[in-house]
């Protein structure tokens, strides 16, 4: 997965004692002192990137401080994002949206002032008080989403700070900290979260994921993980998504529901459920993935079956029609009740 050869890093990240750990971790790497880790010209913005896509994501890293400390509303998959501990990635999925903020490349940036994300989450949660009602999050806890813009299993490979919003999470009455994951980290087993800790395990038909989740566990390690997770003490959902909408489609869903089914047990379906989350595309980064994977392309740029929309941010999406993404959504969530009825569907869009 990682094979850390040059690593940037902010002079404060490299002063930090998670930086300092982090640059013990890879002894050998070359360090490049920079100014910021968000103006990297020879990794962000720059299209010559394409051609090293893969290897810049295995053998890159960036070590820096974050700077603003926000916990924004979501009130979906959670009640609030929290500050990021880390954002790219070293999978390398061709429908992330991540790139479409970094440029032409997006490695693992960690930020090593875990000590002020931390309290930051605390002083947050503690001001909301006792949720005053069940919503689609959670009926009890303030749900927070500590992996928005990367995947925490991987992150623990390079550093401490998802282990310690685990333990800070064990500690928090009121709230839980959430992430979903398509790769299979067994070293989290044995953090004991207790409960206040909620994985999705992010499932596709495994023909699409040949072809989409490049760099990831494969969907059956992640099935076969589910009830380790479970018994070690995490709640475990799933993130059906996303969803590619091809021929053939409806019946390869059944077939990984049914594969679902058969691999977990009795504890893991008491406790189950999904968000189903349909494919939205980006007409810049599918220029990119021109560049370096354009078989994905084939698949999730469907100008017949698509429209477009632009975006809060201002980006160029494209997402199933409408009228035609209703019926593929009912029929979807038909399935499930069918196949797993005693998953419960969170929401489905």
């Amino acid at each position: 997965m990682l094979d850390i050869r040059r690593i940037y890093v902010e002079p404060a990240a490299a002063a930090s004692p998670r930086g300092a750990e982090i640059l013990a971790r890879f002894p050998d790497a070359v360090r490049v002192g920079v100014e910021s880790h968000h103006r990297i010209p020879e990794l962000y913005g720059d299209e010559t990137n394409v051609n090293r896509w893969v290897r810049i994501k295995r053998e890159a890293l960036v070590l820096g401080v974050k700077k603003s400390l926000t916990a924004r509303p979501n009130g979906r998959s959670a009640d609030f994002i929290a500050p990021s501990t880390a954002n790219g990635c070293a999978m390398a999925c061709a429908y992330c949206y991540v790139p479409r903020h970094k440029g032409y490349s997006n490695p693992i940036t960690v930020f090593t002032n875990i000590d002020k994300i931390s309290g930051y989450v605390r002083r947050h949660a503690g001001r909301q008080g006792a949720k005053p009602e069940p919503n689609e999050c959670d009926p009890h806890a303030w749900v927070y989403d500590i992996g928005e813009n990367s995947d925490c299993s991987v992150d623990a490979l390079i550093s401490d700070n998802v282990r310690d919003l685990v333990t800070l999470f064990r500690s928090l009455p009121n709230a839980k900290a959430s992430f979903a994951t398509k790769y299979v980290n067994r070293d989290l087993l044995g953090w004991d979260p207790r409960g206040r800790t909620r994985i999705r395990f992010s499932l596709m038909p495994p023909r699409d994921a040949k072809i989409l989740d490049i760099r990831t566990s494969p969907v059956a390690d992640r099935i076969a993980a589910i009830d380790d997770y479970v018994a070690a003490g995490y709640e475990v959902h799933v993130n059906l998504s996303p969803v590619v909408v091809r021929d053939g489609w409806l019946a390869d869903w059944a077939e990984l529901l049914d594969r679902l089914d058969a691999g977990i047990g009795p504890a893991a379906k008491a406790q189950l459920a999904a968000e189903v989350i349909f494919l939205t595309h980006n007409r810049d980064l599918h220029e990119v993935n021109l560049g370096w994977h354009p078989k994905a392309e084939e698949l999730i740029w469907r100008p017949d079956l698509q429209q477009g929309k632009r975006s809060e941010n201002g980006f160029w999406n494209v997402r199933y029609r409408t009228g035609h993404k209703g019926r593929y959504v009912a029929a979807l969530v038909d399935l499930i009740a069918e196949r797993t009825p005693y998953c419960r569907v969170r929401y489905a869009f």
